[in-house]
């Protein structure tokens, strides 16, 4: 089992070979197998999950928990895997350590309480405690239901803070950003070598949807994100991307930098500021800070800085340049805990379409709302369910590939949906209801749009230039808004007599 799930993708001639011939990952996962096969009464793991997939993230959870009589110290920025095998969380501030009860979900808790309780002057680092706080709260209550100090006052401190993302008001600066259209695949497919990636494969993209890709290693989700921006030619099918597309690829791979740049040099090259989100515009020098760089940092050389360090500065980079799609490949990498709680804080306002491949599951489901997964046949498949229906789907089919039915329609691999079908299947239905919200919050986002545009339109009745943009304006809207109206309906009429 141990070498199933964290050796996946490891064949009989592949185990066979020597550790110098392997990958740093994969010499990584073999240590860590290795290790906890070991009969030890004290474990110690730095950052275990690195290199590690969803699916070998839960089962080293699972394994961990099951070994009752082992003392287990880890050090992660794994916050889903803090939470499922740590029962005390020791924080290190300031030169001390800091203990808590329970695992982060109780640590953020606390941390709020006390936070509260001393009036503490940090009111920008208390922000996002409070902010994350009520993202578990309201988005993953059995996490919290652990702890066992009084957590009414937690409780008080979040009352009204809003949740941590305005989907509408996002939905709507995306859509005048992008259009109708961000990517579409159309009967894709890839071979690499002997191994088929892609394999017909339907995918759409749409502005404003916030994405998680989900896979084992090695299952092609980085083919699929060359191939959706251009770098990898499909061997058959096309790949069409809107008129406005202006992507940001975060990839494994630092880029080369000048080692002689300072920080704020390297971001000040791209530009001096830029509009994430309606009404979030920032100066490098406050992009740079929100990312972990202080001032000081800000004058650090390229040369000195940590291979964290030097993330953080390419992805400052790529926001920094304006995009309005952004695509994350496992940009959790050598973050710190404090350093992700700010990406995350960042990337709610981001007004624009998200897609993230990241072992971290906790970061997936903070930053996304749709879960898309390769299963091994080739296709892109919506997962209603999140990474739970992922891991379940994983589970029951013991890792045997999953073959797509041949007559499965486009819009059927593509979302789950199958709006064409008159018998929905209870995925296929909970599918369609979450695309029937999300067309509701689209039709929601342009009435909003719309009222701003006629108030706008009457404050200029005097300028006719003016006008004829705000006109041009609203007409975009109301296409918008026709066409997911439309959608609704269709979709609504097949949801018929479903429960």
């Amino acid at each position: 089992q141990c070498l199933t799930a964290l050796l996946g993708g490891f064949d009989d001639q592949r185990l066979d070979r020597h550790l110098g011939d392997l990958s740093g990952g994969e010499r990584r996962r073999v240590e860590l197998a290795a290790l906890i096969l070991d009969d030890v009464d004290v474990l110690i793991l730095d950052e275990p999950t690195n290199h590690l997939d969803i699916e070998a993230v839960a089962w080293l959870a699972t394994y961990l928990r099951s070994q009752r009589t082992l003392a287990l110290v880890v050090v992660t920025h794994d916050r889903w895997f803090l939470d499922e095998v740590s029962d005390r969380t020791w924080e290190v501030v300031n030169g001390s350590v800091e203990e808590y009860d329970g695992g982060y979900s109780a640590f953020v808790l606390a941390k709020a309480e006390r936070s509260r309780q001393a009036s503490t002057e940090q009111a920008k680092r208390n922000n996002l405690i409070r902010k994350e706080l009520a993202w578990l709260r309201r988005g993953a209550p059995a996490r919290t239901t652990k702890p066992k100090f009084r957590i009414d006052a937690a409780n008080e401190l979040i009352a009204t803070e809003p949740p941590p993302r305005d989907s509408i008001e996002l939905l709507a600066f995306a859509g005048s950003r992008l259009g109708k259209v961000v990517y579409e695949l159309e009967d894709v497919s890839v071979q690499l070598g002997p191994r088929q990636i892609l394999q017909g494969c339907w995918w759409n993209v749409g502005p404003g949807d916030r994405i998680a890709l989900v896979g084992v290693n090695g299952a092609g989700k980085t083919t699929l994100l060359k191939v959706m921006l251009g770098e990898l030619v499909p061997d058959a099918g096309k790949v069409v991307a809107g008129k406005t597309v202006k992507p940001a690829y975060l990839s494994q791979h630092l880029a080369e930098l000048d080692p002689s740049w300072r920080v704020l040099e390297a971001i000040e090259r791209v530009a001096n500021r830029v509009e994430l989100g309606k009404g979030q515009e920032l100066t490098a020098s406050q992009l740079a800070e929100r990312l972990g760089f202080d001032s000081d940092g800000q004058w650090t050389r390229v040369a000195e800085l940590s291979g964290g360090q030097r993330r953080r500065l390419q992805l400052a980079r790529l926001l920094m340049d304006g995009p309005n799609v952004l695509v994350l490949d496992e940009p959790t990498n050598d973050f710190d805990v404090e350093t992700l709680t700010a990406l995350e804080d960042l990337l709610d306002s981001f007004g624009g379409t998200l897609i993230v491949v990241s072992h971290d599951r906790y970061f997936c489901e903070r930053v996304t709302d749709l879960v898309f997964g390769l299963l091994g046949d080739g296709k892109v498949r919506h997962l209603p369910g999140g990474i739970v229906e992922y891991l379940k789907i994983r589970q029951e089919t013991d890792h045997v590939p999953l073959m797509a039915d041949d007559s499965s329609t486009p819009d059927d691999s593509l979302s789950g949906v199958g709006v064409a079908t008159q018998v929905l299947d209870a995925t296929q239905a909970r599918a369609a209801k979450k695309q029937l919200s999300r067309l509701e919050r689209t039709i929601a986002a342009c009435d909003k749009e719309e009222q701003n545009l006629h108030e706008q339109l009457a404050a200029h009745a005097t300028d006719y230039e003016k006008c004829a943009e705000l006109n041009a304006a609203l007409n975009e809207s109301q296409e918008r808004k026709n066409e997911a109206e439309v959608a609704w309906m269709e979709l609504a009429e097949t949801l018929e007599g479903v429960d």
